[in-house]
């Protein structure tokens, strides 16, 4: 694998978004519509001094990149009432095309005071080929259980041989607070099937295996078919000591399967790296892989977690 980088294509502080958000375009997920390619992502409404409110807007470009034709006017999926769980944020959401309706499976946010936050994922649809979603119900289709007792979220789901796969994180432990940080989310990549987006079906197990240490932090996984293999993209960094640290901070890895159920991580074929300098020199995070016509490109985020945009690379080799 080898992937050209076409540099940073977005950045949200050159456009008037909705909820009054000016920073961060994290997670971008795309949407190909018959004249343009519709990128989802979330940015952060500032609702205290210290704390953010995210928001999902998306941004349309014409088919082969050169130019944004719009930015999302409204709120394309307001937030979850009082005491849900997306009560505080949506990130990410992924969108899926799925026998003539348009879904979107989300990550919601709720605050708490122990830990920073609690994630589950949600299901909504959008009737006006998502300009806007609704939500399926005030709950989450997978959340918390018995053998996942921790967060999940980073949904991301495509069909294959007649069923839904979902590609999701969850929590499998908290890192007490220290002196210098917060108390720290451990998470890993885990798998589960659906017949009707709905109700799932969890493997219960961890599908990639970790190359830094055990305490290795996985997120955002997504899938994509090339000839008879499936490759999946994610980003993974330490568990501390991250944010500032480039040398602790996501970088993107790559594993394949034949099977849909056993994977096998090779990195170095994820075929991309920081740069030198600019705005991807510190970490690589988010990663989105996606067909349009006979190309594949990668969308991802850079420094700081995407709060200066996102970029875009294609697949030459």
């Amino acid at each position: 694998m080898h992937w050209e980088k076409l540099g940073k294509i977005f950045d949200p502080s050159q456009h008037n978004l909705p909820n009054d958000c000016k920073l961060f375009a994290q997670s971008p997920q795309v949407l190909l519509l018959d004249d343009r390619i519709r990128i989802y992502f979330s940015t952060r409404q500032a609702d205290t001094p210290t704390t953010y409110l995210s928001h999902i807007a998306y941004v349309d470009f014409t088919n082969d990149f050169s130019k944004v034709l719009e930015v999302s006017k409204k709120t394309v999926l307001p937030l979850g009432k009082l005491g849900t769980f997306d009560e505080h944020g949506i990130f990410p959401m992924n969108v899926l095309r799925f026998q003539d309706r348009v879904l979107g499976f989300t990550s919601g946010i709720s605050r708490r005071s122990s830990v920073s936050v609690e994630t589950s994922i949600g299901l909504v649809e959008s009737f006006d080929n998502g300009e806007s979603f609704q939500r399926n119900s005030d709950g989450p289709i997978l959340t918390s259980s018995l053998h996942e007792p921790f967060m999940v979220g980073d949904p991301f789901v495509q069909a294959y041989e007649g069923k839904l796969h979902m590609w999701y994180i969850n929590g499998v432990r908290w890192k007490p607070k220290t002196a210098q940080e917060p108390a720290a989310r451990v998470y890993k990549i885990a798998h589960a099937t659906s017949l009707d987006a709905i109700h799932w079906q969890n493997d219960n197990r961890q599908i990639i295996s970790d190359v830094l240490n055990a305490d290795e932090c996985q997120a955002l996984p997504t899938v994509i078919k090339i000839k008879q293999r499936y490759y999946m993209y994610f980003c993974y960094r330490e568990a501390s000591d991250f944010r500032t640290n480039k040398n602790r901070a996501y970088r993107i890895g790559c594993a394949y399967s034949d099977d849909l159920t056993h994977w096998t991580r090779d990195d170095a074929q994820a075929g991309i790296t920081v740069s030198d300098q600019g705005w991807d020199s510190e970490m690589q995070c988010y990663p989105h892989v996606f067909q349009k016509d006979d190309v594949i490109y990668l969308l991802y985020n850079g420094n700081a977690f995407g709060r200066d945009g996102f970029g875009l690379a294609k697949l030459v080799g």
